[in-house]
């Protein structure tokens, strides 16, 4: 099953495309499909996390980040190090994953208003393609206070 297929796939630049959770027969074609690097956003002890990703991932010789942000709390040193990750990894092929592609929507559409010239409506219409922060609190105040701030 390749990575396109996962829940919420989204395919957001050349480089890089995001999803909610990857089944396993998908992270082990990560390196298959030309994948370099995998940002997880999706803490551990989610009931959708897989224990062995890391290690598979790595098996492979792919990068791996590990970004735990709480679904209840995002904070903005979650995405001041999703931001890092994402520099450190640019022109590399890489995957970013969450459950359902929820806060990896908000944080890649907060990353590209920041850095790659999106203005906060397109920053926002690739959010509410996916999903509708206004049902997710604290989400659309993170999302709004975040859009409109400019610090890393």
């Amino acid at each position: 099953m390749s990575v396109a297929e996962a829940f919420n796939y989204k395919k957001v630049s050349a480089t890089v495309d995001t999803a909610g959770v990857l089944s396993k027969q998908q992270l082990d074609a990560l390196q298959q499909e030309g994948y370099q690097a995998v940002i997880n956003l999706l803490p551990d002890d989610s009931q959708y996390a897989l224990p062995e990703e890391r290690a598979c991932i790595e098996q492979q010789g792919l990068n791996y980040q590990y970004i735990p942000v709480d679904f209840n709390a995002p904070k903005q040193r979650d995405y001041s190090e999703f931001a890092a990750a994402m520099k450190a990894l640019q022109g590399k092929k890489i995957i970013v994953h969450c459950a359902a592609n929820y806060r990896v929507s908000a944080f890649y559409a907060i990353f590209a208003h920041r850095n790659l010239g999106w203005s906060e409506k397109e920053a926002r219409e690739h959010i509410a393609s996916l999903w509708s922060p206004a049902e997710h609190e604290p989400w659309d105040r993170f999302i709004t206070q975040m859009l409109q701030d400019d610090v890393e």
